[in-house]
């Protein structure tokens, strides 16, 4: 788990993944100081250890670079939940207590996350099959055989990956 970012790390990542592209120190640069007085070089340092730290990678453009996101903010702040839930000596209460916290907004984002990881694989749609011999027809294939008939291997990794 990486370390959380500090508050100026924060203020350059929340720009670098808001824009979603690749940046350069100029434009986090004039964007921050709509909000405070910074250096170019204060700036340059951020980018140059958050490049360091592997949560940007970047790409040189003549003299200088320009930055983009390694991971998104979404798989920042769940590695972030993963991290502090997984330090609980009792998970379930930990749960229940950040539920707890939540608002009916924050509750319904949730459910609507639990709906969609446990939603079944959508299975392929049934293809035509010509009627075999009658002295010969092959047992139906159950949904599991189906689809490891069509993803070869899916049977072996159950964990989801």
């Amino acid at each position: 788990m990486p370390r959380p970012l500090g508050e100026l790390e924060d203020a350059v990542m929340t720009r670098v993944w808001k824009w979603n592209r690749p940046v350069t120190v100029r434009e986090v640069l004039e964007d921050l100081q709509q909000e405070r007085s910074i250096a170019y070089t204060t700036v340059m340092t951020v980018l140059d250890n958050l490049h360091q730290k592997g949560w940007v990678r970047r790409e040189a453009e003549g003299r200088a670079y320009r930055y983009e996101a390694v991971s998104t903010r979404a798989a920042y702040a769940a590695a972030l939940m993963n991290d502090a839930w997984s330090q609980s000596d009792n998970p379930a209460a930990a749960l229940v207590a950040f539920f707890g916290m939540m608002s009916e907004e924050q509750r319904q984002a949730l459910s609507d996350a639990v709906r969609i990881v446990q939603r079944p694989e959508t299975a392929p749609a049934p293809q035509p099959v010509q009627a075999p011999e009658p002295a010969q027809a092959p047992e139906p294939a159950g949904p599991r055989e189906a689809r490891e008939e069509q993803n070869p291997g899916a049977a072996e990794d159950t964990s989801g990956r």
